[in-house]
């Protein structure tokens, strides 16, 4: 009978002491193309509007310093998911549900999850 893995050697199998004393590598800044509003289908302006009307009105409000200097949106997190309309709306939908003001956090603690979150994720949104 073979013995559980959790009792054969682990240096058999993996370095985990080698592993341990590297530092973590760096990872890479994704590139993923982004369908323009002057290019999405109406399946996709569908998507953008629909997932949109959950959100509070407070979010419609740009944020200026995320401008580019020609005065352009910088890239959007939402439009990152804009090869496959369904999945954006679903994605976004679900947190616009969650920022509805009938539940019982307050916009401040929303913004500290998704600020903590994007923290840990080392994300910029």
């Amino acid at each position: 009978m073979p013995l559980p893995f959790a009792l054969l050697d682990r240096e058999a199998f993996w370095d985990y002491d080698h592993v341990m004393e590297k530092e973590p590598p760096k990872p890479s800044p994704a590139w993923i193309k982004i369908v323009s509003r002057d290019e999405a289908s109406p399946e996709l302006m569908e998507a953008v509007m629909s997932q949109r009307e959950l959100y509070p009105p407070e979010y419609a409000i740009p944020v200026e310093e995320l401008r580019r200097p020609d005065g352009s949106e910088s890239a959007s997190i939402v439009m990152s998911h804009s090869l496959i309309p369904q999945a954006l709306y679903h994605a976004f939908a679900l947190y616009g549900t969650l920022l509805s003001p009938d539940l019982p956090l307050e916009r401040r603690q929303h913004e500290m999850i998704a600020s903590t979150v994007s923290s840990l994720n080392t994300c910029h949104y």
